[in-house]
């Protein structure tokens, strides 16, 4: 049985997909360890509310 995702999910979906195809294109263009790196310090800032803040 499927069941149709809310407009919720289906937003949620196409931002993993973007994540994925980003994710993607970071690990050939620069490697595993930075795109690593880079997701984890975005998720850093996100969890410190420094997303759109100048870095100094």
């Amino acid at each position: 049985m499927q069941t149709e995702l809310t407009p919720e999910e289906q937003s949620k979906d196409l931002f993993f997909e973007r994540l994925a195809r980003l994710s993607e294109e970071m690990v050939a263009k620069h490697g595993k360890d930075f795109s690593m790196g880079a997701l984890v310090l975005a998720a850093r800032w996100i969890a410190e509310n420094r997303i759109g803040q100048k870095i100094s």
